[in-house]
């Protein structure tokens, strides 16, 4: 039952604090006290308790690990956003911003909660509590509303303890282990075994019980010997001996699957000493006292453990020959074995400066160096700690409460691919935390997160733009590639069939597929993707079906865009050698034109000699010549001849954007044609719903028609924008 006497008062926690901060603001605690009662009147606890006796009990937990003023305000006031009328504006006013941000990340933590996390995403939940916990502060009093929550936890049925029990055993001891707070760890997971396992607690107890009895003067015996040792050696050291902790027994047990009569360690001696000097001085003496236990010796002072911790351990066969475990460290190091991160708080500014290495280690308190080195009071050595872990992530709830892991950035959609293939593909909608959202939201910790899909929902080409996982990145582009395919299937099919109709011919698919084989392609769909994708002409396929056809106003398409490409001018025209249109060229030499640049008479162009090739005409701003600065004496100074070259022997290439209307294809092949410009190639490179980009190559004379052209599409309403394509 409730007793008053017990009820810690704000004078009293004001007192525990005075003795590590002696400028405490006792009023304020004071005040804090009194709105927690005010707010929380009328509430009790399952224990009958009335409830705001649970708040100052975590303060007065938070001030045994010497906590800053604000913490502790934290603590007294951290359930007031969520049980009470509170709110944050309330906080702000009366006990300042710091403490209303602090008490909203502890309400934030508390809300989670309430989802069911199964023991497979135990690891996740702690990823997720650490990333929601920007300010360390948040976390610390967390664990400490849990360890009260533990001490408690007789007074909850039987069926809510245990599964607060498991949840304290997965989640919040291995927190409180990984910012270093032992203390907290070791009494936590008791707590959690007592409820989940009694039997095995008490029979572990008894057992430890006996062994006390049988040896009562076996660890002072031990205490005694190391303390001559380390006398005889003139080193000061602080010995103690201690029990491993009934939990960790068990686990080793399980773990090893052995009896608790085979245990021979559980007796852990602890060696404080000086500096680290004396440290490795104190296992030199050990080890040459002593046996070594083989593949028993681990040095985390030279290798601390990620959350800090330091010590060197090892284990020895020790006096009368009882298997005992040694800790050596440092008084520094053994203050923040057991306060872990917390154990910064309780520095003081004289000390401070002597500390700062140490507090490098912890990542999270990288960002408050520059607070030490200034100086300045301890509160605000404390303000606005960001922890630095699982940033790049982001860990988001679906509505039956399992814990999803996802890149930070992702959007629901990147969720439903996480769900399921199927289900990111028909995807038509969205809601987060109950409220309709756009798919292209980034989602936060800790957000619950609900799709809607249809049977016929197909994945949109745009949601390539925002998604950031490589499965949802993956699945869209499968899509998008195989809409494409069809796109260029009907397409190409449309241009063989207007070639047939032009020629004279009745278009007949048979004749097509008479022609696959030699085309080197598997099936007649393949003919027309390669026509609509501009990987073939509709011309060189006609007259791969009816080769006699050849006439010589179209020996041109019959070449294939790569021999196009490497071919002069002249060449294309007549199939012969005439006098080539550039000055400075050796008669006789090969010339071929850059597919990077297309240089075209206007263009101030530049050649390069190419083993076996010939020459090679580059315009002189192409980005490819960078690769030849270091052998100059590949470069030949060219330029255009005035001698008339063959007509619309010059490939241009343009890049274009069109909007993907009906007819738009249309307009742009009409305005190019009435440029008297003619299409030679034409690959669309991006689709999406609004729009087309696409690569065109357009035979043209010179620079001045290419402009020509371009200016005529830049005139059109169905163009929205247009430039010539250089390094493509």
């Amino acid at each position: 039952m409730y007793n008053s006497f017990e009820m810690v008062t704000a004078a009293a926690l004001a007192d525990k604090i005075k003795a590590y901060n002696p400028a405490v603001d006792a009023e304020s605690i004071q005040r804090a006290e009194d709105f927690a009662k005010k707010m929380h009147e009328g509430q009790t606890r399952s224990s009958g308790e009335p409830y705001y006796t649970h708040p100052m009990e975590v303060a007065s937990i938070l001030a045994d690990l010497k906590l800053d003023q604000g913490s502790i305000v934290t603590a007294i006031l951290h359930d007031t956003l969520e049980d009470t009328a509170a709110t944050n504006d309330d906080l702000e006013k009366n006990f300042g911003k710091e403490v209303a941000i602090l008490v909203n990340g502890v309400s934030k933590l508390t809300k989670i909660e309430s989802q069911t996390v199964e023991g497979k995403q135990a690891e996740n939940f702690r990823k997720l509590v650490l990333a929601m916990s920007e300010d360390i502060r948040v976390l610390l009093v967390k664990l400490a509303d849990r360890l009260h929550n533990m001490r408690t936890l007789e007074h909850v049925k039987p069926e809510k303890r245990r599964r607060i029990a498991r949840e304290t055993l997965e989640i919040y001891a291995p927190l409180a282990e990984r910012i270093g707070v032992h203390r907290i760890k070791e009494e936590l997971e008791d707590l959690a075994f007592s409820s989940l396992n009694p039997e095995a607690r008490e029979s572990i107890t008894n057992r430890l019980d006996f062994l006390r009895s049988e040896g009562s003067n076996l660890v002072s015996e031990i205490i005694g010997q190391l303390t001559k040792v380390s006398k005889e050696a003139g080193i000061e050291a602080e010995i103690t001996g201690r029990e491993k902790t009934r939990y960790s027994i068990w686990k080793k047990m399980q773990r090893k699957n052995i009896s608790f009569e085979q245990l021979s360690d559980i007796m852990a001696f602890r060696i404080v000493v000086k500096d680290i000097a004396e440290c490795y001085h104190m296992l030199g003496i050990i080890h040459s006292k002593y046996p070594t236990v083989p593949g028993r010796f681990k040095d985390f002072i030279s290798t601390p453990k990620p959350n800090g911790y330091r010590s060197i351990h090892t284990t020895v066969i020790g006096p009368d020959n009882n298997r005992i475990e040694i800790q050596i460290r440092t008084s520094d190091m053994h203050e923040e074995a057991d306060l872990g991160v917390a154990a910064h708080w309780a520095y003081k500014q004289d000390s401070l400066a002597a500390t700062l290495k140490d507090a490098k280690k912890y990542r999270w308190l990288r960002e408050l160096l520059d607070i030490i080195e200034q100086d300045q009071k301890p509160e605000d050595f404390l303000e606005n700690t960001k922890l630095e872990l699982f940033q790049d992530q982001v860990y988001v709830f679906t509505p039956k409460g399992d814990l999803i892991e996802l890149p930070s950035g992702s959007t629901p959609v990147d969720f439903a691919y996480a769900i399921h293939s199927n289900v990111g593909d028909k995807t038509v909608a969205s809601k987060i935390n109950g409220r309709i959202a756009p798919l292209n939201t980034k989602l936060q910790n800790g957000d619950q997160v609900e799709v809607t899909t249809t049977k016929n929902g197909t994945p949109s080409p745009t949601w390539e733009r925002f998604v950031v996982t490589g499965k949802a990145k993956s699945h869209i582009r499968r899509y998008v590639r195989a809409q494409q395919r069809i796109e260029y299937i009907s397409l190409g099919k449309a241009l063989l069939q207007k070639t047939f109709r032009t020629e004279g011919y009745e278009f007949t698919e048979k004749a097509v597929a008479g022609v696959v084989q030699q085309l080197e392609m598997e099936e007649l769909d393949d003919v027309y993707a390669g026509i609509g994708s501009g990987n073939l002409t509709a011309r060189a396929v006609f007259l791969t079906i009816f080769p006699g056809h050849i006439e010589t106003e179209y020996k041109k398409d019959v070449l294939s865009e790569a021999e196009l490409g490497n071919m002069g001018p002249a060449k294309r025209a007549s199939g012969k050698e005439p006098p080539m249109p550039i000055v400075g060229l050796v008669p006789g030499m090969a010339v071929h034109y850059a597919r990077c640049c297309h240089p075209l008479p206007g263009d101030r162009i530049v050649g390069i000699v190419t083993t076996g090739k010939g020459i090679t005409i580059h315009t002189n701003d192409c980005e490819t010549l960078e690769q030849f600065a270091d052998t100059p004496e590949r470069w030949i100074d060219v330029s255009w001849g005035e001698g008339k070259d063959t007509p619309e022997s010059h490939v241009g290439r343009l890049l274009v954007t069109i909007n993907n209307k009906p007819g738009a294809l249309g307009t742009l092949s009409t305005v190019i044609a009435k440029s008297a410009g003619n299409i030679t190639n034409l690959k669309i490179t991006n689709r999406t719903i609004d729009f087309w980009d696409m690569l065109i190559d357009v035979y043209v004379t010179d620079i001045k028609h290419l402009n020509n052209v371009i200016a005529a599409l830049r005139a059109t309403n169905a163009v929205v924008s247009v430039e010539r394509a250089r390094g493509r």
